[in-house]
């Protein structure tokens, strides 16, 4: 949990160093993260001050001193003995903006280190592995390791086509609802289960100072059925996932299918985009496209008092948001972390529940 006493203010270090200017100059910063990985910021410096002989005023950051491309930015929040580091990674864009009348800012991107995937592409023919196995070579190649957890068949044959290794990633992650991310030095590639996060009590009025929540059946299903053919065995494929599948991840309430079936009878949704060459793969895309669906059922838009611990993942537990959405079992999906002199330190989430709360 965040401590009441920690510092609302950011602390910047520059390959490793602190720079006190920064902190004394910043006048936007927004950190921001989903669960197909890359974490970026943005920070908005007032960049004029006094020369060192203190007779006029400079244009500040754009020596390459302090700013420049490459250098590792990072950024933590909390007090001194138990501050959380909320970005780091390296300068990929800076810019100058002038205004009549109004001082000039320097305006600094970054990216983690996701940004190495993203810049590089390759084409290359992947056999038999599974997307853990894809994820763990894709890391090797690019100089760092895995963290690689992710339930799913093995493939007989993957194209990566002129494709970004990170792009690529995505694309086996959406495939079976894995996420993409990168932790510790590691890139990480996991399943949903097979994530770890912080957890986090959020009161409505208190600390959770807006927020928007929605139960919605527009793209719920009763059933998800996935179609192929087997050449090996010369034989369709036919595979479906229905509303048990969302059950080994919820502990009561009513779910987005069952709701559905109730009120409008059947609706069954077919994934066409994929062609699966076996039937383990068709089943698993079934399976991960009803759980797609059955996690966004309710979904929630939230603003709380700058809370540091808060990272795709976390765990949340709403109070005083009424009888239908009170309780556990909110999954974090987004996150943006932003501060600014008028408002100071806020965060900004988006969450999924698959249930609302039984007699609602």
């Amino acid at each position: 949990m965040t401590d009441l006493f920690t510092s609302k203010a950011p602390v910047f270090k520059v390959d490793g160093q602190v720079k006190g200017e920064l902190a004394r100059d910043v006048s936007q910063l927004a950190i921001e993260e989903a669960t197909d990985g890359l974490k970026s910021l943005s920070l908005l410096l007032i960049a004029e001050g006094p020369q060192d002989n203190a007779s006029e005023e400079k244009l500040l950051y754009l020596d390459g001193e302090i700013i420049d491309f490459g250098k590792v930015l990072e950024v933590s929040i909390g007090s001194t003995d138990d501050s959380r580091i909320i970005f780091k990674g390296p300068i990929s864009a800076i810019e100058v903006q002038f205004s009549e009348g109004a001082e000039p800012h320097v305006q600094v991107f970054a990216e983690d280190k996701l940004m190495d995937l993203r810049m590089t592409r390759r084409v290359k023919t992947w056999e038999n592995m599974s997307d853990t196995d894809i994820a763990n070579a894709i890391a090797s190649a690019n100089g760092v390791d895995a963290d690689a957890n992710a339930t799913g068949p093995t493939y007989k044959v993957v194209q990566q086509w002129n494709q970004s290794d990170l792009a690529f990633l995505r694309e086996r992650a959406r495939l079976i609802q894995a996420e993409v991310w990168f932790e510790n030095e590691k890139l990480c590639f996991k399943t949903r289960g097979n994530r770890s996060a912080t957890t986090i009590s959020l009161v409505q009025g208190n600390n959770l100072r807006d927020v928007r929540i929605r139960a919605d059946l527009a793209h719920q299903r009763t059933k998800i059925k996935t179609s192929g053919y087997d050449a090996s065995q010369r034989d369709q494929i036919d595979e479906e996932a229905g509303a048990e599948t969302i059950e080994g991840e919820i502990s009561g309430g009513r779910t987005g299918p069952g709701i559905l079936q109730q009120a409008f009878g059947e609706r069954i949704s077919y994934r066409v985009r994929e062609n699966p060459l076996i039937a383990d793969e068709a089943s698993a895309w079934a399976k991960a496209e009803m759980l797609r669906r059955c996690r966004g059922f309710v979904s929630v838009l939230g603003m709380t008092d700058g809370t540091p611990d808060m990272i795709v993942g976390s765990r949340l537990n709403l109070s005083r948001v009424g009888k239908p959405f009170e309780g556990d079992g909110y999954y974090v999906v987004r996150v943006r972390h932003t501060y600014d002199l008028e408002h100071g330190f806020v965060t900004h989430f988006e969450a999924q529940r698959p249930t609302i709360n039984a007699g609602a």
